[in-house]
């Protein structure tokens, strides 16, 4: 079948998470010097706020440092380190996530061009089906494959977004359809990998977690600002093709 296919991440092109994972940052700071406190052991613990985090995530600042600079030492930072892995996922920080600016019309524009959206994440299936329906999204995703373990999505290694993609496209193509002209859209250095080792055309957003300077390394087919902009360029050539 020649229906166009895009394969999409979930975090990021869909979903703003810069809230979450700052409130997850202040959490796992408050508790390390609760922690501090009971030991008899004060620390001096220094939050840097939100722009100057997101700037840090966005720039691949490992989460060592950014302990470090917010006033963590040793094993302080191992306590602080843990401590956001456990609640990251946590249903009283995943309140925090929204839709990513415009993404509702992005989707809608794919329906309307008759684009199968495919969801490759590394989130549990179920956390992904519950922000869509109560966000009213689901409509328009085809198929999801996503990672049983809570952890994966935040520690986003690209051998596992590697993995999720190939099982995605084999199960396309299984069923029918052309990936030869597929997209992957994707945020973060492992959709662009994965996407290059699937040999399927990159386009990497720079609404997400990493800038625009760090994504240009990993050398996507195109840098778009989001999936908006996406949405407006798949569109151009969907109509191309019919004139």
């Amino acid at each position: 079948m020649t229906q166009p296919i895009i394969f999409c991440d979930f975090d990021g092109p869909i979903v703003d998470v810069s809230d979450r994972y700052y409130a997850t940052y202040r959490q796992g700071l408050q508790l390390v010097e609760q922690q501090g406190l009971a030991r008899a052991q004060p620390i001096a613990v220094r939050p840097i706020s939100k722009a100057q985090f997101w700037t840090f995530k966005q720039n691949r600042i490992p989460d060592r440092q950014i302990a470090h600079w917010s006033g963590l030492e040793g094993h302080q930072i191992d306590d602080f380190l843990a401590q956001v892995n456990h609640i990251v996922n946590h249903p009283s920080l995943l309140r925090h996530d929204q839709v990513q600016a415009q993404a509702r019309e992005a989707l809608a524009m794919f329906q309307q061009c008759g684009v199968r959206l495919v969801l490759v994440t590394l989130r549990c299936p179920d956390q992904v089906r519950g922000f869509l329906s109560q966000n009213n999204l689901d409509g328009g995703v085809s198929e999801l494959f996503g990672m049983p373990r809570t952890d994966a999505a935040y520690t986003n290694q690209a051998h596992h977004k590697v993995e999720r993609l190939q099982t995605a496209v084999v199960a396309q193509q299984r069923q029918g359809y052309s990936v030869k002209n597929a997209w992957m859209i994707g945020d973060t250095e492992a959709d662009i990998m994965a996407g290059q080792t699937l040999g399927l055309e990159t386009v990497a957003l720079t609404c997400g977690i990493r800038s625009r300077n760090y994504l240009q390394g990993f050398r996507p087919t195109c840098l778009m600002p989001d999936l908006w902009a996406a949405a407006q360029r798949l569109q151009r050539q969907v109509t191309l093709r019919l004139r």
